[in-house]
């Protein structure tokens, strides 16, 4: 092999250097560096110096850009043929804090209007510019989002976004969608949490004085945990069963978030209307039934649902509560409504389901409670839904109280008074009526609408 040492090689004449003929291989020895070659397309990543403010990038440099507290703009370098500058969004902030390129003097970005921005506003985005020419001006010849260059979480909108922890939760009040715009690589954290719970239960009225009106039965409740996401779930945690689990894609999910049974018009002791369902994806809580009628000529035992429907009493029969979990889900979404006995001199309503308890019967002077609901952590605070609503009374003695969990509670004792309407977002049953003797008509109380939960890991 011969060697050759020199400190210079120079052409002999003109510019033109030449190395080899050509099909020759020339290689540069073993930790040899080079200069003067141009660049290969790549950058120097400035992983020392994070920006956490406005700055003006260096062709040849990436940049990691945190907006966690603000929008930042880095302005371009002058353009010439061949410069590269690349920026990755630090930690998951820019659909937060916007970051804004902004390119120098008089020069453009893709082809726009000179001086034209570009703001950056996805969650995890990272872009590589190259400029071209003064007509393009700074291209953008590369783009990711964090999902697809490895991360293990998901990315989604929709609802009311909260955060705990290192976990995503996306409330959802009223119909809307669930759209997953990106899935982690590890198939662990694609396992979404979820609290669905339904609309609860009317509670009948009341028109000739002379009993009291049984308790709405609760929304269905349905919760999964994921292993993924840390927080103390109800009891009535759905994981164990394969079919509660929900393993999301790149897709929208519409949300159905049902209403409460709505109030009665003034037909003789109509029953309570039921709840609705709540949707996501393929999970179904179903809405509470309502409270039984009281009257002739519409006795009706209560109506079955997510949970059932308190019973009406007056010097009739007794009656029977509608029946829970209805259609049938493992765990239970719901329980019985009580049951009433013809309990004189008092006729008062049973109280109806909640998510974890039977509504209870009625007695001689007390309006049933309504059951408890179901508490969970899984929007950062312990909270209570679907609780049943509690009965009302005949004249003197007590009303049922509602359920834990947004049940509306009986009306007042001896006197003709609507019972507590089941509260918003809970699922909770509504409270029937209680009257005394003047006969005069007490129109019955909405269920409380339903709400469905979502909650991930996303970083």
């Amino acid at each position: 092999m011969s060697k050759i040492e020199v400190n210079t090689v120079a052409p002999q004449c003109g510019t033109t250097l030449t190395l080899g003929e050509s099909g020759d291989t020339v290689t540069l020895g073993t930790g040899a560096s080079q200069s003067g070659f141009g660049r290969t397309g790549t950058v120097d990543w400035q992983t020392g110096s994070i920006k956490t403010g406005d700055f003006t990038a260096v062709n040849g440099e990436g940049y990691f850009i945190n907006t966690t507290s603000g929008e930042i703009t880095m302005t371009m370098p002058s353009g010439s043929a061949g410069a590269i500058v690349s920026i990755q969004d630090y930690n998951a902030t820019f659909d937060s804090n916007a970051c804004v390129i902004a390119p120098a003097s008089g020069e453009k970005i893709n082809g726009g209007s000179a001086d034209g921005p570009l703001r950056l506003i996805i969650e995890g985005q990272g872009l590589t510019f190259v400029y071209v020419d003064g007509t393009v001006g700074w291209k953008t010849v590369q783009e990711n989002e964090f999902v697809g260059s490895g991360s293990s979480f998901i990315t989604a909108t929709g609802g009311t976004i909260t955060t705990s922890g290192d976990d995503k939760i996306h409330t959802f009040t009223g119909p809307g969608t669930f759209c997953v715009a990106a899935i982690g690589q590890c198939g662990a954290n694609n396992l979404v949490s979820y609290v669905v719970v339904a609309g609860g239960g009317g509670a009948g009225n009341q028109v000739n004085g002379n009993g009291g009106v049984g308790g709405g039965g609760a929304g269905g409740f349905r919760e999964t945990k994921s292993p993924a996401t840390p927080y103390t779930a109800s009891p009535l945690d759905g994981y164990s069963t394969p079919g509660n689990r929900i393993t999301v894609t790149a897709t929208a999910f519409p949300i159905t978030v049902g209403a409460g049974g709505a109030t009665q018009p003034t037909s003789p002791g109509a029953k309570g209307n039921p709840g609705s369902n709540s949707i996501f994806s393929t999970i179904t809580s179903a809405g509470g039934g309502g409270s039984g009628a009281s009257a002739s000529p519409n006795f009706e035992p209560g109506l079955p649902g997510g949970s059932g429907g308190g019973a009406s009493q007056t010097g009739g029969p007794p009656f029977s509560g509608g029946t829970g979990n209805t259609p049938p889900t493992t765990p239970p979404q719901g329980n019985d409504g009580g049951d009433t006995t013809n309990a004189a001199p008092n006729f008062s309503g049973s109280g109806g389901g909640g998510a974890t308890a039977a509504g209870q019967g009625n007695g001689s002077t007390a309006g049933g409670n309504g059951g408890a609901g179901a508490t969970t952590s899984i929007s950062a605070s312990p909270t209570a839904y679907a609780g049943g609503g509690g009965g009302g009374v005949y004249q003197a003695g007590t009303s049922g109280t509602g359920g834990a969990g947004g049940g509306g509670a009986g009306g007042a004792p001896n006197a003709n008074a609507a019972g507590t309407a089941g509260t918003a977002n809970t699922g909770g049953g509504a409270g029937g009526a209680s009257t005394n003797a003047s006969g005069t008509p007490v129109l019955g109380s909405a269920g409380g609408s339903g709400v469905v939960i979502i909650r991930y890991k996303f970083q």
